[in-house]
């Protein structure tokens, strides 16, 4: 099965940084890198398979294509469009946050 490369906007990556960030600040060392971790399954898993992440959100902001994959162990969103030759994300969001108001961010989409 192919895998396609995942490339992060820099918007995403921010995200990501600020996760890390939080989580050594609240948490512990271990616990951001096991972020680290889960974002790196996720990215595997959606670069595996870019069908299996879910459309509702593309629904809810009106942007079609765009799916979310959901962290392991981590409250997070990895929001993605599927290209011809690599995986775009566009956010890396905690699922808890209003992600209509987030997604549409400057900078963001």
């Amino acid at each position: 099965m192919k895998h396609k490369p995942i490339v992060p906007r820099e918007q995403a990556s921010r995200d990501v940084d600020d996760a890390v960030v939080y989580y050594l600040n609240e948490a512990t060392e271990a616990v951001a890198l096991g972020l680290i971790d889960a974002l790196e399954q996720a990215y595997t898993h959606i670069g595996r398979h870019p069908a299996t992440g879910s459309p509702r959100y593309a629904h809810a902001l009106n942007l079609p294509g765009l799916r979310a994959w959901s962290l392991a162990r981590y409250p997070y969103l990895v929001f993605y469009v599927e290209r011809p030759d690599h995986m775009d994300v566009w956010r890396v969001l905690q699922g808890q946050r209003d992600i209509p108001a987030w997604m549409h961010e400057p900078d963001g989409v």
